[in-house]
């Protein structure tokens, strides 16, 4: 039978790497890097498919969702982002999604004011091809790429500051 200290001690404790299962761990490491592969992947192909930047964004904070399940908000805040030596309001790890947000938001727009700039429509796509490179030979790149990373830059800077918030609570 537990007392009612146990059960409060319970609820205030903070999980750790102990706390997680050998299959929790076991599947964390694994699905990790499966999963930001994948998200790398799609956010690459995003320009010749629909919803690259967001599909992409939302698997990588996926990803440090799980990290934060199995092992904790302290292993991310200390392992995976060190922790920043000043004291802030702010729960740390707010110091690397907030201006990965901003500058995503910035991305993006600009992706779209610099066609504009050549008396083109808002976010008027073009595309360049680079020949003869090495080990790769011949590669496109969109300019809709540059929406991408910025739709891709917002979404996991605005689901790991969310993510975050609530797992300070």
């Amino acid at each position: 039978m537990s007392t009612n200290e146990d059960l409060e001690e319970g609820v205030n404790r903070v999980s750790t790497d102990e706390d997680a299962t050998v299959i929790a761990r076991t599947v964390g490491r694994t699905v990790v890097p499966i999963i930001l592969v994948t998200a790398i992947a799609l956010l690459l192909q995003g320009h010749n498919l629909p919803g690259g930047g967001f599909i992409g964004g939302v698997l990588t904070a996926s990803a440090f969702a799980l990290i934060y399940i199995v092992y904790g908000m302290d292993y991310l805040d200390s392992e995976v982002l060190p922790r920043p030596s000043e004291p802030d309001l702010w729960p740390p790890l707010l110091r690397y999604f907030s201006p990965a947000f901003a500058l995503g938001l910035a991305l993006a727009a600009g992706s779209g004011i610099v066609a504009m700039a050549f008396d083109l429509p808002f976010l008027t796509q073009t595309f360049w091809v680079f020949h003869h490179l090495p080990l790769y030979g011949e590669l496109h790149v969109a300019s809709a790429l540059a929406f991408d990373v910025g739709v891709y830059l917002v979404v996991v800077g605005a689901l790991l500051t969310i993510l975050t918030v609530v797992g300070e609570e």
